[in-house]
């Protein structure tokens, strides 16, 4: 079965270019070029699906087959079939399969057959007549400058089905209505901070577009993480979720997206987009899939203007192991002082996100070291709620890098607060004029990443002055009464 090359490609010519984005946040394009016609009476034709074959179980560290031969006694395929996809918005025509929802993306808009990948186009109805030798390589995960943890991450070949495998005959166990979107739960997944910004935000920038017409096909599935994300697959898929490892069966898509769109930490960059989403609209997304339905403030303000104004809600993140507070209880006497109600948010309880979504929504002011907790920033009501980050002797530079720029892309005010050597617990170890004291930038520099994490993250805790932390939080109290309440 063969078709026309597209319209769109024919007016490309021999000297046209195709500009492919890097799915690593870089904004590196690479140029791909289309064949020309070497004959008025050629007939070009190109294969119009494509064979994707699941991994067989491997361990994680072994590369496995995701488009290639089919195996007769190990392995499943999934075909690319030619079927339009709407997504949901109503704009596509014909068999337009709208696989890429980002600017100056090849993958945009595909002519009714394609893969789009996380670092380049792999368009099976635009290949030229050696397509069925092009192989593309991809481990679908966003931290691709980790060499050491991108050997532990499963890679997924890409290959246009020859024509003799392309027949219209072709076994399909199920054949799914929605393109896939091929995902890993590897990685740090493990950790709040890594599980957001490597995983569940890249991945809502890729398909959201869609409106839940897209099944997940994830590597390295484990029920921790369907659990513990459950609201949040629920929110980004209407189907059930493909675990590639262990579903053995043939699944037929009408396209694929392989690996998610990565714009920076915590980050989402609305013109890299086409519809401009920014990262409120992934807080609105958090907000559904955890069924938040309180009142906006606009739609309330009549009404509390008629009730008494309630003390601002400050809610401080309680460490265990490392990073702790050790004066904890009397910076939550303070705060009380200054006029907050103060909640004590627990680290690590077991608790499902949706309760800490409810409980970190409520606060107009969320105060903790730095750490993974401080992800849930993105629970903060957008535009009037505050974080207060308290970074330790020799973090300040890698706590701001964290969550500065997205408490801003949230239109959230950020204020940090920088523990002095007097504030760390590290002076009970060192000397007081040891480099890891008087000059932590000195110290890194010359002893790298090792000490930062071994000494600066995983060797010290804090002991606040309250005379200089009282004055970021009256501070931080008068700013709230000027806004509207985060919640009843």
């Amino acid at each position: 079965m063969a078709s026309k090359l597209p319209d769109a490609a024919k007016g490309l010519g021999a000297g046209g270019a195709l500009d492919v984005e890097d799915g690593s946040g870089g904004g590196k394009k690479v140029a791909g070029r289309w064949p020309g016609f070497v004959h008025f009476f050629f007939v070009l034709t190109v294969v119009t699906c494509a064979l994707v074959y699941a991994p067989r179980f491997l361990s994680p560290t072994v590369p496995v087959d995701f488009l290639g031969p089919r195996q007769p006694s190990s392995g499943r395929a999934a075909a690319v079939q030619g079927r339009s996809v709407d997504g949901g918005r109503g704009g596509n025509e014909g068999d337009a399969l709208v696989l890429d929802n980002q600017v100056n993306s090849p993958c945009a808009s595909m002519g009714g057959h394609g893969i789009c990948c996380d670092r380049s186009d792999f368009n099976t109805a635009s290949a030229n007549a050696t397509v069925g030798e092009k192989e593309e390589r991809v481990q679908p995960y966003t931290r691709k400058w980790e060499k050491h943890l991108m050997a532990n991450i499963q890679e997924v070949r890409l290959r246009a089905a020859r024509p003799d495998e392309a027949q219209d005959g072709h076994r399909c166990d199920v054949r799914h209505d929605a393109p896939a979107l091929v995902m890993t739960a590897g990685g740090y997944t493990g950790n709040l901070f890594h599980a957001f910004n490597d995983g569940f935000l890249p991945a809502w920038l890729t398909v959201q577009h869609l409106r839940r017409r897209v099944v997940l096909a994830v590597l390295a599935y484990n029920p921790w993480w369907a659990g513990t994300f459950r609201e949040l697959v629920s929110g980004l898929s209407d189907h059930h979720v493909i675990d590639l490892l262990h579903d053995k069966r043939t699944h037929c898509f009408p396209g694929a997206i392989v690996g998610t769109r990565f714009h920076g930490i915590l980050a989402v960059e609305p013109a890299r987009t086409k519809d401009n989403r920014t990262l409120v609209n992934f807080h609105d997304f958090l907000a559904g899939a955890y069924k938040d339905d309180s009142t906006p403030p606009e739609a309330n303000q009549q009404q509390q203007q008629q009730q008494p104004r309630r003390r601002p809600r400050l809610g401080l993140y309680s460490r265990k192991g490392t990073r702790v507070i050790e004066n904890e209880a009397a910076v939550a006497r303070l705060a009380e002082s200054v006029g907050f109600d103060v909640s004590i948010l627990e680290t690590a309880n077991g608790a499902p996100l949706s309760s800490e979504y409810a409980a970190v929504s409520a606060c107009d002011v969320l105060v903790g070291v730095h750490g993974a907790d401080l992800t849930k920033l993105l629970f903060l009501r957008p535009r009037r709620a505050a974080l207060l980050q308290i970074a330790p002797l020799g973090v300040p530079h890698v706590a701001r890098g964290c969550y500065e720029k997205a408490t801003a892309m949230m239109e959230m005010h950020y204020e940090q607060y920088d523990a002095a050597a007097n504030e760390s617990s590290l002076v009970r170890k060192y000397p007081a004029d040891d480099v890891v004291l008087r000059d932590p930038e000195a110290a890194t520099r010359e002893r790298g990443w090792d000490l930062t994490a071994r000494v600066y993250l995983g060797g010290q805790n804090v002991s606040l002055d309250l005379g200089r932390f009282g004055d970021t939080l009256r501070k931080l109290h008068s700013r709230a009464l000027r806004l509207p309440a985060a919640g009843p």
